[in-house]
Order: structure tokens, then C-alpha cells, then sequence
């Protein structure tokens, strides 16, 4: 792990979640942090993830929500490099509640903006979605208006050396209300609830999500867009490897869900370069997209390049996704 995190303060907005779950232990098992400070508004979850840290004096607990800019202001103070993960994510729920949406996926995302340039944090990476590329619902739009955001905030810094960067990554398994939890709450059913029989999704870990994160940190120069590089699996080899005697219903998309994941698309292309675990789309504005800097030794894509999780030269086995629901079988089954 880079020195970076090395008696730094670091914060996580929306830490109570699946990925600050994930990124505080690991973080504080892999470097030699000061400081983790979980940011989020919801004082139960604090309090339950408060026990799992209550002998780690560098674990820290801040109620609070990034649409409170004063809050944020406040919480931001000493800290040196911020974890972006709040958001409204629930396809939807966003669809439903747009304003609410809004609210804490652009104007939150706004916030956290101003508050690191103000009070000089170092580096933040913004967590995006597969929906923010391409998107065709309101949490996709709000996300894709957040990574913008993040991108053009390494200028609209001015002269502040805060740095900002974003990392795009599908279905994280076994996540609270995706798809496999989901289905093991439902594997002693007869029948499986399936939206479209032709539906895939990229499959990625919590553990790779973090650690996708932690690489931006280390090799960000500004505005840069992570893209980690992912098996895809359809959604009825998902179900038939958790539930193989179950028949399927076929139930029809939900409000803004897409049939496929998409992570780069072909607008993307001219700016996308490859590395050997993951894309990075860099900026389209300032000619960042041609700064030798952020390329590194990044090849081109080809112009009509698209990474979605149907057209994917990667594919999870129903063999691996056993023996990874095998491996996290304890935590799954404290999502039913």
C-alpha cells in the first residue's frame, strides 16, 4: 500500500455502507493510517459498526450528511485524503424521489467539493457506477453529473493543491440489496423472481472495489475515471448456481434498470486508455486527455471501444461463484 495513507487522516462520506464496511479494516490492517473518520447520517449503523473498531483508538464516527456543507466544513477539518461513497443508489427509489436524489448525489457531491478545497484536503476519489455511463435513469444521470463534477474540480481548485479522481466499478457482490443476497433469502422458494432472461452484470468483490481505490490515490494526477477490469455473469446462471431446482418468472425490468452493465462507453473511447487491470478514461476537457502525465504507459483503445458486461472477454463460472458465496457465506447471510 502506498505510503500516502501513512499517518494520514482519512475520511469516508457515507462510511456505514457496504464499501466503508470493506475499506476501514482493510485499511487499517494494510497501512500505517492515523486516522479513519466514518462520515454518514444514520446513527444506527454508526453504532453497529462502532462495536467491530471499539479497541482502535484511530477509528472515529462523525454523524452527518454531505447535503450540510457547514457539517462538512466541520468534518473535513485535519483531514487529509476523502473517500466519496454517499449516495441515494437505489435505481428505484431515485426514480421516485428525484428531488431527493439530487439532493445528495449533485448538490451532496458539489458540497464535498467545496469543503476539500477549503480546507485543503489532499486527494478525494468519488465512487461512480456502470449507470453513470450511458445512463438511462436518474441515479446514472446524478451520478454522471457527480463525476463531472470531480473531474473539473481539479480547476475549479485554482491554486488549492486538492487533487480529485473517480473509480466506476459494477454489481458489487453480495452487497446490501443486490442480486445474490437477494436470491440465497430466496433459495428455498420454488420459483426465482428474474427481470430478463438475457439481463448480465459485472461481478466485482468489496475487497477489489477497495483496492481500485486505494490505486487511485497512488497514481491520480487529477480527473482521471478508474475503470477495474471485471468478470461478467448473466443473472439466470446467478440464480440457477444459488437456486439450481428453481424455476424462473420472468417479471419484467424494473423503472430505469438496464438489460446490460456498461462502464466505458464508445463517447469515452477517444479519451480511454488500457492498463493491465483496469481502464482510465481521462478528461475530455483541458487536453488533460493528452497529458503524458496521466497516461503513464496507458495504450489507446480502438475509437469504437465499449466495456459492457455483455460483450465481456471475461465470464464467471457458476463453479467460482459457489466458492466465493462458499468463502463470504457468514456475512451473506447476515444481509437476509
Amino acid at each position: 500500500m502506498s505510503s500516502k495513507f501513512d499517518n494520514a487522516t482519512v475520511l469516508v462520506t457515507g462510511g456505514t455502507g457496504s464499501f466503508g464496511n470493506a475499506f476501514v479494516p482493510m485499511t487499517l490492517a494494510t497501512t500505517n493510517v492515523k486516522k479513519v473518520i466514518v462520515f454518514s447520517r444514520d446513527e444506527m449503523k454508526q453504532w453497529e459498526m462502532a462495536k467491530n473498531f471499539q479497541h482502535d483508538n484511530r477509528v472515529r464516527f462523525f454523524i452527518g450528511d454531505v447535503r450540510d456543507r457547514e457539517r462538512l466544513y466541520r468534518a473535513f477539518d485535519g483531514v487529509d485524503y476523502v473517500v466519496h461513497a454517499a449516495a441515494t443508489k437505489i435505481v428505484p427509489t431515485a426514480e421516485y424521489n428525484p428531488f431527493e436524489c439530487i439532493k445528495t448525489n449533485v448538490n451532496g457531491a458539489m458540497n464535498v467539493i467545496d469543503a476539500a478545497i477549503d480546507k485543503r484536503v489532499k486527494g478525494v476519489v468519488a465512487l461512480s457506477t456502470d449507470k453513470a455511463s450511458s445512463p438511462i435513469n436518474l441515479y446514472g444521470a446524478s451520478k454522471l453529473a457527480s463525476d463531472k463534477l470531480f473531474v473539473a474540480g481539479n480547476s475549479y481548485a485554482g491554486s488549492h493543491d486538492t487533487h480529485f479522481s473517480v473509480v466506476r466499478y459494477g454489481n458489487v457482490m453480495g452487497s446490501r440489496g443486490s442480486v445474490i443476497p437477494f436470491f440465497m433469502q430466496k433459495q428455498d422458494v420454488p420459483s426465482l423472481p428474474i427481470t430478463d432472461q438475457r439481463m448480465t452484470r459485472f461481478m466485482i468483490t468489496l475487497e477489489e472495489g477497495v483496492e481500485l481505490v486505494w490505486h487511485a490515490f497512488n497514481d491520480m494526477v487529477g480527473g482521471e475515471i478508474y475503470v477495474k477490469k471485471i468478470p461478467s455473469m448473466k443473472v439466470t446462471d446467478i440464480a440457477r448456481a444459488i437456486s439450481p431446482n428453481a424455476t424462473h418468472e420472468i417479471i419484467g425490468i424494473r423503472p430505469g434498470e438496464k438489460i446490460h452493465e456498461q462502464m466505458v462507453g464508445i463517447e469515452d473511447a477517444p479519451f480511454t486508455y488500457e492498463y493491465e487491470e483496469y481502464f482510465k478514461i481521462l478528461p475530455a476537457i483541458h487536453n488533460w486527455s493528452t497529458s503524458k502525465e496521466r497516461i503513464k504507459d496507458g495504450v489507446r483503445v480502438a475509437d469504437d471501444f465499449v466495456y459492457s458486461s455483455d460483450k465481456n472477454d471475461d465470464w464467471m463460472t457458476e463453479d467460482a461463484l459457489l466458492a466465493w458465496i462458499e468463502k463470504n457465506r457468514s456475512s451473506l447471510e447476515g444481509h437476509k
